[in-house]
């Protein structure tokens, strides 16, 4: 495959995508029928320059692909690549029992999916119920302030990433991303996943794609069982010969343990077991709520609300003194959500639909923490993330309201939500409050310096009834459960952390590239099922 990058167009141009094509023809000097096949292998937009404008790389398929390499050379924008062989490589070593995955989010979705498709038949545990139940369970909270503790935003079939963006956009460049994008594809997720620069699902389609691949690892011999949590590990000189359960006791040797970043039970059982857990960095911190429509003229100035632009998205970082203050989790056109797990705790997350069509756009506005501020204690590090919720319950004033200030009291230190065009969305209701006091002092300013400093990058965060919504705590696992090169628990044979939960994923797709890189461990040492 060749890819022409750079195809740089304008807003105006009626038919961007078939221009694109035309170009990169002609920078390969190729007649207009002579490919197999071309289209769109990405497409972003570039507005650093004032107008912006659509850049297009473009995939080319020769009929003779032995003509393609040649091809490499005719621009300095023109490469040749070839399509990663997901092929793994299988053990020789019999397997005394199936391997369990513990967690259905992206991590152990994605570790089935592949033990499953090669023959491993895994049993996989989610102490949460299936989604169609998980989503009522989510609408009840929503509505009466019930809470499940193992039915929410964070448990449940799919994991955290369910109500979400379902945003697949990452950093790491490893060719398992593409294993992750074609399995989304196959199993219903929008084609232009594939070549957006920022791609994205959408929490509405997101639930069916989930619910297909659980299916393909069901019909593949796998077995799910929902409601039914880890509750202990058994070891023998070393390694793991079973684990207990809600649902009773599963010998096992061979464990995938997916299970996020919320579960602070199973962090506490690790932890008496004496396995070497870690502080990991994270992050706490607010959502912030804008108009959609502010943050697109700060973006696209003139040209906003141009049909051929995306949803603006942002982010935007500031280090102050010591640390960090950045945005995350950016959800254009999408509301904030009530993401607790535990009684008696408020968190905040952020969500979209496909669509993005929502009046608001919200992130996270967060600064980071890391074992410094815990004496490098993984107790202290989960206490402070339960201390901050608990503190946000209260200054809600119970029934799981959250706390809530506008932008300009904030920075001014006023405590008082002086609503403007900006409505708040969290769906149990919000409660004015003074944010700095719920977070330590220095926490407290270093957000409002970066919040400072980020109206000075894009002017929708100079709004000063922009609202802030308490507490985001849950950006990622404040733990890490060591691992070897081998994939597997530094202090116990068979047991393979992963995923954002075992400190070694930040979202989606990383976490799905993870679950699939300790399936691959597990199966290069070992030979499929034979039953």
């Amino acid at each position: 495959m060749i890819l022409v990058r750079n195809i740089r167009l304008p807003l105006s141009c009626p038919d961007p995508e078939q221009e694109a094509v035309r170009q990169a023809y002609r920078t390969l000097r190729l007649r207009g029928n002579a490919p197999a096949q071309a289209g769109v292998a990405k497409l972003s937009v570039d507005a650093r320059h004032g107008t912006p404008v659509l850049v297009y790389t473009i995939a080319i398929t020769l009929h003779d692909e032995g003509e393609e390499s040649a091809l490499a050379g005719a621009s300095p924008c023109v490469c040749f690549t070839r399509k990663p062989d997901f092929t793994f490589p299988v053990g020789q070593t019999p397997l005394k029992h199936r391997p369990v995955v513990v967690g259905l989010g992206p991590a152990g979705l994605f570790a089935a999916l592949l033990l499953a498709r090669n023959g491993y038949r895994p049993i996989v545990l989610e102490r949460g119920p299936a989604l169609a139940d998980r989503v009522a369970a989510v609408q009840k909270f929503e509505q009466t302030g019930a809470l499940d503790p193992n039915a929410n935003i964070q448990f449940g079939e799919g994991g955290a990433g369910t109500f979400s963006d379902g945003k697949l956009t990452t950093r790491v460049g490893d060719p398992l991303c593409g294993f992750v994008t074609d399995a989304f594809l196959k199993h219903g997720a929008p084609a232009d996943i594939a070549w957006r620069q920022k791609p994205h699902v959408g929490t509405d389609l997101l639930r069916g794609v989930i619910t297909s691949i659980r299916t393909e690892i069901e019909n593949l011999g796998g077995e799910v069982h929902f409601n039914t949590a880890l509750t202990g590990l058994q070891t023998s000189g070393g390694a793991l010969c079973g684990i207990t359960t809600t649902a009773g006791s599963i010998l096992c040797d061979q464990l995938i343990l997916a299970v996020g970043h919320s579960a602070r039970d199973t962090f506490a059982v690790l932890h008496t077991m004496g396995l070497p857990l870690e502080c990991k960095p994270f992050s706490v911190g607010f959502r912030a709520e804008h108009l959609q429509t502010e943050i697109e003229k700060s973006l696209y100035h003139g040209a906003a609300g141009n049909p051929a632009l995306p949803r603006g998205e942002y982010q935007l970082s500031q280090h102050v003194g010591q640390r960090c203050v950045y945005t995350f989790c950016m959800c254009p056109g999408g509301q904030v959500c009530a993401a607790a797990s535990e009684d008696g705790g408020v968190v905040t997350n952020g969500m979209s639909y496909h669509a993005r069509d929502g009046r608001n756009a919200n992130a996270a506005v967060v600064v980071s923490v890391d074992g410094r501020d815990f004496d490098n204690d993984p107790v202290k590090a989960v206490a402070f993330q339960r201390q901050l919720e608990q503190a946000a319950y209260r200054a809600g004033g119970g029934g799981y309201l959250a706390p809530a200030e506008t932008v300009g009291s904030f920075l001014a230190g006023r405590g008082k939500l002086e609503l403007g065009a900006v409505q708040p969305t969290y769906p149990r209701g919000v409660t004015p409050c003074d944010l700095g006091s719920l977070l330590p002092g220095e926490l407290a300013a270093d957000l409002r310096d970066g919040i400072t400093a980020f109206g000075r990058k894009l002017r929708a965060y100079q709004a000063p009834d922009a609202v802030l919504t308490g507490l985001e705590t849950r950006t990622s696992s404040p733990v890490r459960l060591l691992r070897g090169d081998n994939f597997q628990c530094a202090g116990l044979t068979g047991l393979y952390p992963c995923g954002e939960g075992a400190g070694y994923a930040g979202g989606i797709m990383t976490a799905a590239v993870d679950g699939v890189r300790c399936a691959a461990a597990l199966m290069q040492q070992y030979a499929p099922d034979k039953a």
